[in-house]
């Protein structure tokens, strides 16, 4: 059964606006977007800026849409007004509606915001959500799992190779430990990276100045989002109008990605020249066609 719809005028506006792509906002962003929002409600409620009431509505909304609930209230496409505008707005708009008709789309769902730092808080948090918990255990089991080959092919010489030349021996354990450290060293720069992507401009409004917010209110949001979440690198940034105005954090990642890449591209050829063949390649390795 199809939901009905939950979204209003703002959004059926941006449907119309930006008929580009066809591929909406990833999920994962307006997930996060929502839990932003019902942090927010829950502070405001507790600074006394919005009523009991309407900030449990909205948090329960919102917590309904983090859970994945409403995945389809969400139809505009990602490219879109630059700074996230129009699904800030669809997001205040479905919100708004599930939590009852005394809560409203601006006045209340968006107290202390603009689109201008939530949209880029809920990127970043969904980015750090996904590196956290989900690139970082990966690159772990991939590391230990190579540090295990390593360990039991220490005793396997062969021959080393520069330009595919034969050189001097060296075993194949060494080698899995070198492919061991690359995976460790990946994690290092994903990690250092997440510390600046964790720094989210919470707060700054409309062109980072903070006006029409609590002075409470985004180091309040921060803290319990990070208590909720679980990610630790939730901090207020350096400077709001740098986290504002700027991506770098994201492009550091991205950086962090790209070298994690060209590792396992490097590897992955290492091990499709070894164990080439199998009758007039270099064969030294055999490639099982199932992982037992």
């Amino acid at each position: 059964m199809t939901e009905k719809q939950l979204w209003g005028g703002e959004t059926a506006k941006a449907v119309d606006n930006f008929p580009i792509s066809g591929e909406t906002v990833p999920v994962s962003v307006v997930r996060w977007l929502a839990r932003i929002k019902g942090a927010a409600a829950a502070v405001n409620g507790e600074l006394g800026l919005l009523s009991k009431r309407s900030a449990a509505s909205i948090e329960k909304a919102a917590a309904e849409i983090a859970a994945g609930k409403h995945d389809g209230q969400f139809p505009i496409d990602v490219f879109q007004t630059g700074s996230g505008t129009s699904t800030n707005m669809n997001a205040n708009e479905v919100i708004a509606t599930l939590a009852g008709e005394k809560v409203h789309a601006n006045d209340h769902v968006n107290m202390g915001q603009s689109s201008n730092d939530v949209f880029p808080s809920a990127v970043h948090l969904a980015a750090l959500d996904v590196a956290q918990n989900e690139l970082l255990p990966a690159l772990k089991l991939l590391e230990r799992s190579f540090a295990k080959k390593g360990k039991s092919f220490s005793g396997v010489v062969k021959s080393g190779r520069t330009h595919l030349m034969d050189a001097v021996p060296v075993t194949l354990g060494q080698e899995f430990a070198g492919y061991a450290a690359q995976m460790a060293l990946g994690q290092e720069r994903v990690q250092a990276a997440l510390v600046h992507v964790g720094q989210i401009p919470l707060g700054g409004t409309a062109t980072g100045t903070g006006l029409n917010t609590h002075p409470k209110f985004a180091e309040k949001v921060r803290t319990r989002l990070k208590r909720e979440s679980g990610l630790r690198q939730i901090s207020a940034p350096l400077d709001p109008f740098e986290a504002q105005a700027n991506r770098d954090a994201l492009v550091e990642l991205s950086g962090a990605l790209k070298v994690i890449a060209v590792s396992l591209t490097k590897i992955a050829g290492d091990l499709a020249l070894m164990g080439s063949g199998p009758r007039a390649g270099i064969g030294e390795i055999f490639l099982p066609k199932k992982l037992k």
